[in-house]
């Protein structure tokens, strides 16, 4: 005896109306066209156009006087490349307001120094800042390579 009667295993039973037909899809019902699996129901998630979120931080980055890097991985930078002048011979410790204005002075050389970039770009017609930008950037300032 066939218990599997009513499924759609069985090949002799038609195929129910909420299945759908493979090949044309004029062929799907009503209902099975606005099922959640279905892929004509599928709605795509939002997207911005290239350039929109970038001019958006953009802004949000002018407005705040907040540092942009993170301090304890700064603070981690400062003590090894001190630790690589001086040698590991010596033991140094950092006052915290000496690292807070050495990051404000990192910061603010970083931020001139892709505005310079970003207008050497856009001298030579392009939107991308490269390697070369900087360089030049440097070069006219007098700060080297």
């Amino acid at each position: 005896m066939n218990r599997n009667r009513g499924s759609a295993r069985n090949p002799r039973t038609p195929p129910s109306p909420t299945t759908p037909v493979r090949g044309n899809r004029s062929n799907l019902s009503g209902l099975a066209r606005n099922m959640p699996g279905d892929p004509t129901n599928l709605k795509r998630k939002h997207r911005y156009k290239p350039g929109t979120v970038a001019l958006r931080e953009i802004r949000r980055y002018q407005k705040s006087t907040d540092l942009l890097l993170r301090k304890l991985p700064f603070a981690r930078l400062v003590r090894e490349v001190a630790q690589d002048c001086i040698g590991y011979d010596y033991a140094l410790k950092w006052q915290s307001v000496a690292i807070m204005a050495l990051q404000e002075a990192s910061e603010a050389f970083l931020v001139h120094l892709f505005e310079d970039t970003n207008l050497c770009a856009l001298h030579a017609k392009r939107v991308t800042i490269m390697q070369r930008d900087i360089q030049l950037a440097r070069r006219i300032r007098g700060t080297g390579i």
